[in-house]
């Protein structure tokens, strides 16, 4: 279970790193072919539509998570999280996400995201 929290720490920091610095080819790695996600403005987009989505630069900066919670029950996680970023203009920005994990074939892979702003 160790390694397990320590694993989805790390992919929980890429996760955001990726999305910060729209890193298509990483998520490409880590998202299951079932991947799923519910986006703030309530629309819900496959793998295709969110790794066409993240491939457009962010305009927020200094993204990072916080309040981490790691909930692990066998081969799935799920990981909820807030996160703070400077909007463009420089003001401060908040959100919340939840992501869902799953072990397979000994990878653990994102199934979900939900994110809220």
């Amino acid at each position: 279970m160790r390694n397990d929290l320590a694993e989805l720490t790390s992919l929980n920091r890429d996760y955001v790193n990726s999305v910060q610095h729209s890193d298509v080819k990483h998520f490409d790695e880590i998202l299951a072919k079932d991947f799923y996600c519910s986006n703030p403005d309530k629309s819900l987009v496959d793998r295709a539509g969110f790794l066409k989505q993240t491939a457009v630069p962010v305009t927020i900066k200094n993204l990072e998570a916080h309040d981490v919670k790691i909930r692990l029950m066998g081969d799935v996680a799920i990981i909820h999280a807030a996160t703070r970023y400077t909007m463009p203009d420089g003001t401060p920005g908040a959100g919340r996400y939840t992501d869902v994990w799953a072990r397979q074939n000994g990878r653990w892979l994102a199934v979900l995201a939900h994110v809220s702003r």
